[in-house]
């Protein structure tokens, strides 16, 4: 009996030990990736910089010892923030609705319909899933301008959606778990495949459907390098906010009242997103775990 105490007494002693080290390495994890999101909030609060003393401020204290929101109102008064943001909200919201859209249907035919092709195009897109996107860059670029779409919002929308069909995977898995009892009796009482569709799948897909939309969101709205090559630095007024904000630094003019704004401007771009994942977060998380049951 004894040694089975001590046994015992020895388990939840590394269990609590182990238990220990775990919230000691998230802990750290935590401040690791706090820290850059903290740097960015109080520098975009801060009110003390004088022009070409950027570095050394920065350096000799880390809080601010003048706040307020001046940044904040220099970047909607001074610069054409206003203007890339509502770019950038048109762009990201035609996006997502498109590519929504065209993911869950390729989803839904990939999942429920039986043809020829089918494995054919599922090996196919896996395969080019493999490729990161930036490699069709320049491809994409000569086309656009081809057609001379190239400096254009409509450019962005459709790059951004044209390829969004391929993603469908994780909403196929969510898809796979339907009873296909339950579409098999809707054909029988004469339903279209669009009916069921839209009838019987989709109401039953809110989880997938918000994961779906909102990693459709967050793409054009966080987007730099497309949005560069195609948009260029001709028009400033069809920026968006990430080529905004990069010019913002690395244009012509840089001192640290642009970098304040700078910082300012990110964390006005920081709330959408932040709100949405705070507001879905039940359905994101449910649509990631249900659509990864099955391939």
């Amino acid at each position: 009996m004894q040694t089975k105490e001590v046994k015992l007494k020895s388990y939840k002693a590394s269990q609590r030990t182990s238990l220990i080290l775990s919230y000691i390495a998230l802990a750290i994890l935590a401040i690791i990736w706090l820290y850059p999101i903290l740097w960015i909030f109080l520098n975009s609060i801060r009110t003390e910089f004088e022009s070409g003393q950027l570095v050394g401020i920065v350096v000799s204290h880390y809080i601010p010892h003048a706040i307020g929101f001046d940044n904040f109102r220099a970047l909607f008064t001074e610069t054409l923030f206003p203007r890339w943001f509502l770019n950038t909200l048109f762009v990201s919201s035609i996006s997502f609705i498109i590519s929504t859209l065209l993911t869950l249907s390729v989803a839904y035919v990939m999942s429920k319909l039986k043809f020829k092709a089918r494995k054919t195009f599922l090996n196919v897109a896996i395969i080019l899933g493999l490729f990161p996107g930036f490699m069709s860059m320049i491809a994409i670029y000569y086309i656009l301008k081809a057609f001379q779409l190239t400096q254009t919002l409509f450019a962005l929308i459709l790059v951004y959606s044209a390829g969004a069909g391929l993603g469908f995977y994780v909403a196929k898995g969510f898809f796979d778990i339907i009873p296909n009892s339950l579409l098999e009796s809707a054909r029988l009482d004469g339903a279209t495949n669009s009916q069921i569709f839209t009838k019987i799948v989709l109401p039953l897909s809110k989880p997938i459907i918000i994961y779906t939309a909102l990693l459709a969101f967050i793409g054009p709205w966080m987007d730099f390098i497309f949005a560069r090559v195609i948009i260029g630095e001709a028009n400033k007024k069809t920026w968006t906010v990430a080529v905004g904000l990069y010019n913002m630094i690395y244009g012509e003019q840089t001192d640290s009242n642009l970098f304040t704004t700078f910082t300012a401007g990110c964390m006005i771009v920081a709330i959408p997103i932040v709100g949405l994942f705070l507001s879905m977060q039940k359905y994101y998380v449910e649509g990631v775990t249900a659509g990864s049951v099955k391939g």
